[in-house]
């Protein structure tokens, strides 16, 4: 799940890295999300570091009754460096460059970063059906990767639901609150990992 609204999501300003908290919306958000969550089991929640995502991981957990067991590094937002903060539009696409912005964390990076949290977490939790909190870029790139399908963009606080057969690879349920039934290719095996649900 996307973390809830921030001032910056408001005014179209690209965060990346930069540690922006919720704003009320957000946090109206975060708690909106329970009822898709509740119709599914959990057994605990995890966080990128992030203050929003944090926060959004907190108030979920408070409403399920879930402990948030860790904030892991590797699910921070992308880094998009000196672009960090501009507005969309002329402001952000003078900082564009075949690939990203000038001085960003490359998608290829960043999805190989998320990729590599989840299977450590699986690692570390064999079966476990755990709710993640991170960023809208993560979540897009990590997706993709996975699932060998360009997902799109992520809204606010909608869940997303992917499982994961050692054997067969990813499947994607829900995206944004939709439900889907799409198989992906990108299975365990072919890196050593053991597998991961989510």
């Amino acid at each position: 799940m996307r973390h809830g609204q921030t001032d910056w999501n408001a005014a179209k300003r690209l965060q990346g890295s930069t540690d922006i908290p919720l704003n009320d919306i957000g946090r109206t958000q975060a708690g909106n999300a329970v009822p898709a969550l509740s119709q599914f089991d959990w057994d605990f929640v995890v966080s990128s570091p992030l203050v929003r995502a944090a926060e959004t991981a907190d108030v979920i957990a408070g409403d399920l009754n879930l402990a948030v067991t860790c904030r892991i590094p590797g699910l921070v937002e992308r880094d998009y460096g000196p672009a960090e903060g501009l507005i969309e539009g002329a402001e952000l696409d003078s900082m564009r460059i075949p690939g990203g912005y000038y001085g960003a964390e490359s998608e290829s990076e960043v999805a190989e970063r998320g990729l590599d949290a989840l299977h450590v977490l699986s690692r570390e939790n064999p079966g476990a059906r755990i709710i993640v909190v991170t960023h809208g870029t993560l979540i897009r790139v990590t997706l993709t990767e996975a699932l060998d399908l360009d997902v799109g963009s992520i809204d606010n606080a909608t869940l997303n639901l992917v499982r994961h057969h050692r054997n067969t690879g990813f499947a994607l349920h829900i995206l944004n609150g939709t439900t889907h039934h799409t198989q992906g290719s990108h299975s365990d095996n072919s890196k050593g990992h053991k597998s991961w649900q989510l």
